[in-house]
């Protein structure tokens, strides 16, 4: 019997001292009467009539009577104004760029080259002559052409002259001015082969890099060098197939080449596809980039991104998001009591979080105060600047970044 005495008085002793440690943690940690509330011991200490603190927002928080206390009072709370704000679409991609006319340059016909008329990256007008081949037969084909051509129209001149006296047929007459225009066909032959000597520029442009060198024998499928004209840039990207019918030529867009973030640029929707790919369910866009500094070249790869207004949703501010096991929360204060309303967190924008949840616009939601405060508790709104104390910017900047990142 001693023994069992002797643990019975400890196990006394354990329960007084843990007793007092429940006792002391809720009259003094307002921060334990969540964690209380849920192991059912919250209510019996109330009811016994302790001295529970209910809050720091002000000196007398935590005495019975004060705001904050079970004496009767009111849990006096900083409350800010439900907003209603759309959630922006906010879509990103990445897209190459490609220079608004480009022509690769090649003779229609094979030979040697005996002239490189450009310098690499020179800007060129179209019809300038980039390149030329030897050309000796074609320009010896162009020479007999005149001269039979001046031959045939001599004998046309001839015989004109002879009609008049009746010395030449009509049929002579015929056949010389058959002559003359077989004549004249030659020589436009001759002309054109001459011409196709000549690898000339078909559009105004830069030129790029030449791949070709004097004494070359190059053909039909040779490239000899490649012209852009990228005044202007065109981007192909592509976009979700749920944003069709919500984009049109003509809308604005950002555009930052991948090399460059930090250089961002203004562009434009300039076509759309008429048809969604179905294997990706996606649309391709093309956008266009004015290039006036010529900054850009063809190629490069550019982060695009566009925004679009969505829905409304109701908007707080970032110190009214509350974090239990279940996830985010607000209390709301509705007939002067506070009423836990649990909400999806959507997105950040300018400075409040858009959320999901039974909320309506011009509504209040407790900022501060929120340690002291469970369902159905009566709450007293004041003023920011009537608070006795501010938390510190470090506290402060935690709660509103804690689980709160912008999509």
């Amino acid at each position: 019997m001693g023994a069992i005495g002797r643990y019975l008085g400890q196990a006394l002793a354990v329960v007084a001292v843990v007793a007092a440690a429940v006792v002391i943690w809720a009259v003094w940690l307002p921060a334990s009467h969540p964690l209380l509330d849920r192991l059912g011991l919250l209510a019996p200490l109330e009811r016994a009539g302790l001295p529970i603190a209910r809050g720091a927002e002000g000196n007398d928080a935590g005495r019975p009577g004060g705001p904050g206390g079970f004496g009767g009072g009111a849990v006096a709370v900083i409350a800010g104004e439900v907003a209603e704000v759309a959630l922006r679409d906010r879509v990103s991609a990445i897209g190459t760029g490609a220079a608004r006319r480009s022509v690769v340059l090649q003779p229609e016909v094979s030979g040697r080259v005996v002239e490189i008329a450009v310098e690499p990256g020179a800007w060129v007008e179209a019809g300038t002559t980039i390149a030329r081949l030897d050309d000796q037969a074609e320009t010896i084909a162009r020479d007999r052409a005149v001269l039979l051509l001046d031959e045939a129209l001599d004998t046309a001149d001839r015989l004109e002259r002879l009609r008049a006296s009746g010395t030449a047929t009509a049929v002579q007459i015929r056949e010389a001015d058959l002559a003359v225009r077989t004549a004249e066909l030659a020589l436009r032959e001759a002309e054109f082969d001459l011409s196709r000597r000549a690898v000339r520029a078909p559009i105004d442009g830069w030129i790029g890099l030449i791949d070709a060198e004097i004494g070359d024998q190059v053909g039909p499928g040779t490239q000899i060098a490649r012209i852009d004209d990228r005044s202007v840039l065109l981007v192909e990207f592509r976009v979700p197939e749920r944003l069709v019918g919500r984009i049109a030529s003509g809308d604005g867009l950002r555009v930052a080449p991948l090399a460059r973030r930090d250089a961002p640029l203004e562009g434009r929707v300039h076509a759309i596809d008429s048809r969604v790919d179905e294997a990706g369910r996606n649309l391709r866009i093309q956008a266009e980039i004015a290039n006036d500094e010529d900054r850009l070249r063809a190629g490069m790869a550019f982060a695009i991104e566009m925004e679009f207004a969505g829905k409304m949703h109701p908007a707080v501010e970032p110190l009214a998001i509350q974090w239990s096991n279940e996830g985010a929360y607000v209390w709301a204060v509705r007939d002067g009591r506070a009423e836990r309303v649990d909400v999806r967190i959507l997105q950040r924008a300018n400075g409040r979080v858009l959320v999901a949840g039974d909320l309506a616009a011009g509504e209040h939601v407790v900022l501060e105060g929120v340690q002291s405060l469970r369902d159905g508790a009566e709450v007293e709104m004041r003023d920011r600047d009537s608070r006795p104390g501010d938390r510190s910017e470090g506290e402060v900047r935690a709660k509103a970044g804690a689980g709160l990142s912008e999509t």
